[in-house]
């Protein structure tokens, strides 16, 4: 958890400012919900992002089972 602290701080916060809190809750659940979870590559993935991890899921599925 404190990684991914340090990258928000990282990538958000010190590289920005906002003029109201309204405007940084907006920015910081753009930045969670549509970038870091689904395009930020993982370790845990293979070093995959989790868009790429899921459609590679969905490859390997048989075409019968879904």
């Amino acid at each position: 958890m404190e990684n991914f602290f340090s990258t928000l701080k990282t990538e958000l916060v010190y590289r920005n400012s906002w003029r109201t809190r309204e405007d940084a809750a907006n920015a910081l659940f753009a930045y969670i919900d549509g970038w870091y979870n689904t395009q930020r590559i993982q370790k845990k993935l293979g070093w995959r992002s989790p868009d790429e991890y899921e459609a590679n899921c969905h490859d390997r599925v048989p075409a019968g089972s879904r």
